[in-house]
């Protein structure tokens, strides 16, 4: 019974399918007024038989007649007629199978585009109008034979960008090519004109579609399987900047120097096992991988890839002097202290190649909008200095007749950088604490004080490179401290090393002066100097000045060399303040001898409780004329003959003395006459509400004046001023300063 109802169920099977075969194909089969796949569409039109001769022998025939979804940029005849000519090739058969293909795979863009959607970046989160000017074509280089060390080696290019030293190479990627053009769209958005494209190929015409060195002349031919638009030239992949570059003569040293400190090839087990498959061959692959401290790989066609199709907004930009300019730069710059290149540290060279790199497409119009890898703007006159354009896979190639006039390599910066008797210094410049960022800004002038590393050493002041990090070994008592104690002690002498100079106020040490060091933002301790020396605080205490040794004039400053550090004081300001009340006839003395009588002053390290080591603080010291003056007033106490009362016995004296000489403290500021400094500066005192008082400065060249906040005016006495101290300057006033509630 089973048998029989399964024969019937299989003979109505085959009565309905019978039945339904019309209407199955009516309702699954190809649509009559679909369009043919690409293949037969160029077959339809009448130009492009050179084109399909193309595709046949490039092996495409199957693919491009059949599925897909692809934009072509399809030359016509006309174009293959001025390709042969070009390219002395016969005819069309003569073209082989390699050369068929590189034109086929290039003019093939993944995915179908109208002209209106070229111009829009396909970004991961939707589109982006008018931001695109690139597409991911189906070309792709692969491996390649080259000699390295002298050893014929295989070579797959990265295909990522090695920032973080291991993932510069994903299996599986093919590193395609991208085609660039020029939509109306797209140029009008970003303001770019006529002169951007011209820079790139000055003898062609920019139209509403331009590819590469093409003109479109007959967009959206549509297809079943993408959108053809008709070009008339035959295109061919461009190289990348990586090939480009290093296989152009005119470049070689630029490149050399690259590939010997900046360049590694490293064995790929993916890479190989691909290689065998594709060719049989097992020989090892290895992939040429640039430094990660670098802002690209050259060879890596896929930009950055923060999102999949990122190439089609942007590109690489890579400005390469030629080989003359850049052996002078060599020979003037890099080996004025170096014997020669292979003995300069890599962090050179890593500087170096960053200047001359661009993580964007610089474009002619808008160059000076853009930064390289070490956030300079292009310093080049576009209309001298660029001697060779290229519009490259997968960025722009600009050859130069001068190198990068960047920050490290032509400021101040430059002298400790580039000479090895100075790497002690570096690493301080160079630390994430250091100044390095602000004293190679060319667009400000400085002075700069060296430090050797013969005079650091001799002073205590060394670098453990096993343990990464600095030691300090005291020369007068051999205590020793280590980490980031020695480090901020060592950056604390630095910065006294290190003075803005706008008007080169240093141009001439012959005579004397005090200057603060550091700059406006991060103001310094101040230096003094006579007679072609320097010195700092601390100097003075030990008595050991620093002589000029010499001098060298860069960009943005002038650089002394010297027999001696700048050091600062490690003495307490009570001291300072003892030794100016014990010079004969002191002016200094009356304020002293109600300081140390006070309920602050510690006599045995004539230390004030009131002050830290190593803060910031201008001292104001009334005059003897002025203090005898107060205490007539009643600011301070007298005796019963109305003498000052340096040791008075009520609370409420003490209390007045204590208020009068936190009044003549500024707390976190140091004043001097140098005119920097101008406003209300916070005293130690505070009032009966705990709330801070002030005093009012007014400060030019020469003259330093102070108004407390009843009006009272005091002028700085310039004779006895400007004394240094620990991070603090002590001066003579002629007044004294009272606060009233």
């Amino acid at each position: 019974m089973k048998v029989f109802n399964r024969l019937i169920i299989f003979l109505a099977i085959i009565l309905f399918i019978s039945c339904s075969d019309k209407e199955f194909d009516e309702y699954y089969g190809r649509p009559e007024n679909l369009e043919q796949p690409i293949y037969q569409t160029l077959e339809e039109k009448s130009n492009f038989s050179s084109l399909l001769r193309v595709i046949d022998k490039a092996g495409y025939k199957d693919i491009l007649g059949k599925s897909g979804y692809w934009t072509m940029f399809a030359p016509n005849d006309n174009a293959f007629s001025e390709f042969l000519e070009a390219e002395s090739i016969s005819d069309i058969e003569s073209i082989d199978s390699i050369l068929a293909g590189k034109i086929v795979k290039y003019s093939l863009v993944y995915n179908a585009f109208r002209t209106e959607r070229l111009p829009d970046y396909q970004s991961s989160t939707g589109w982006i109008e008018d931001q695109a000017f690139k597409r991911r074509t189906a070309y792709y280089d692969s491996f390649r034979n080259e000699m390295v060390d002298g050893q014929q080696i295989v070579v797959v290019g990265s295909n990522r960008n090695n920032t973080n030293g291991s993932n510069y190479y994903i299996n599986g990627d093919n590193n395609n090519k991208y085609i660039s053009y020029f939509s109306e769209d797209f140029m009008l958005e970003q303001g770019y004109t006529s002169y951007d494209y011209n820079f790139f190929y000055p003898n062609e015409e920019l139209t509403d579609l331009t590819v590469m060195n093409a003109q479109a002349i007959n967009v959206d031919i549509i297809a079943e399987n993408g959108i053809v638009h008709e070009i008339d030239r035959v295109l061919l992949p461009p190289q990348n900047i990586d090939n480009y570059l290093s296989e152009n003569a005119s470049y070689s040293l630029f490149y050399e120097i690259m590939e010997n400190n900046l360049i590694n090839y490293i064995f790929n087990e993916d890479a190989t096992k691909s290689y065998y498959n594709f060719t049989g061959n097992s020989q090892d692959v290895f992939v040429k991988v640039y430094d990660q401290a670098l802002p690209f790989s050259p060879n890596n066609e896929n930009f950055f890839k923060e999102m999949d199709n990122d190439g089609q907004s942007n590109g690489y930009t890579l400005f390469a002097p030629e080989n003359s300019v850049f052996q002078e730069f060599v020979n003037e710059v890099l080996l004025k202290n170096y014997s020669s290149l292979e003995q300069m540290p890599k962090y050179i060279f890593e500087d170096l190649y960053n200047a001359h790199m661009w993580p964007s497409s610089v474009w002619p119009s808008k160059y000076q909008a853009s930064i390289n890898g070490l956030d300079e703007e292009p310093r080049f006159d576009f209309n001298t200095d660029i001697i060779d354009v290229k519009l490259l896979s997968n960025g722009f190639f600009y050859g130069t007749n001068k190198v990068q006039a960047s920050n490290y390599f032509y400021s101040v910066y430059t002298s400790p950088y580039l000479d090895p008797d100075y790497t002690l210094m570096t690493r301080l410049l160079n630390d994430t604490d250091g100044y390095r960022n602000l004293i190679s800004n060319i667009n400000r002038r400085w002075t700069l004080f060296m430090m050797s590393d013969d005079v650091m050493n001799n002073l205590g002041y060394s670098y453990d490179i096993d343990r990464s990090e600095w030691v300090y070994e005291s020369p007068e008592n051999g205590n020793i401290v280590t980490g980031n104690i020695a480090k901020q002690r060592a950056l604390r002498i630095l910065y006294n090393h290190i003075v803005y100079t706008p008007n080169n106020e240093l141009e001439d040490l012959s005579g004397s002066g005090i200057i603060r060091t550091g700059d406006n933002e991060l103001p310094g301790e101040y230096i003094k100097y006579e007679n072609n020396r320097v010195y700092a605080a601390g100097n003075e205490v030990l008595e050991n000045y620093v002589n000029i040794t010499g001098s060298e004039t860069q960009n943005n400053g002038i650089v002394y060399y010297t027999d001696n550090l700048l050091e600062f004081s490690e003495e307490a300001p009570g001291i300072d303040l003892k030794n100016l009340a014990e010079i004969e006839d002191s002016p200094f003395q009356y304020f002293f001898n109600y300081l140390e009588n006070s309920q602050f002053y510690n006599p045995d390290g004539s230390t004030l409780s009131i002050v830290t080591l190593g803060t910031r603080y201008t001292f104001l010291i009334p005059n003897n004329s002025a203090i005898e003056q107060a205490v007539q007033d009643g600011a301070l106490p007298a005796t019963e003959t109305g003498e000052p009362n340096f040791n008075p016995s009520t609370f409420e004296d003490q209390e007045l003395v204590s208020n009068f000489i936190r009044y003549h403290i500024i707390t976190d500021r140091i004043i001097s006459d140098d005119g920097k400094v101008t406003g209300d500066y916070e005293t130690l005192l505070q009032d009966n509400l705990g709330e801070s008082t002030y005093l009012t400065f007014e400060t030019s060249p020469g003259n330093l004046s102070i108004t407390d906040n009843s009006g009272r005016d005091a002028n700085f006495i310039p004779s006895f001023s400007n004394n240094l101290a620990d991070r603090s300057l002590i001066h003579l006033i002629d007044n004294y300063l009272l606060y009233t509630e």
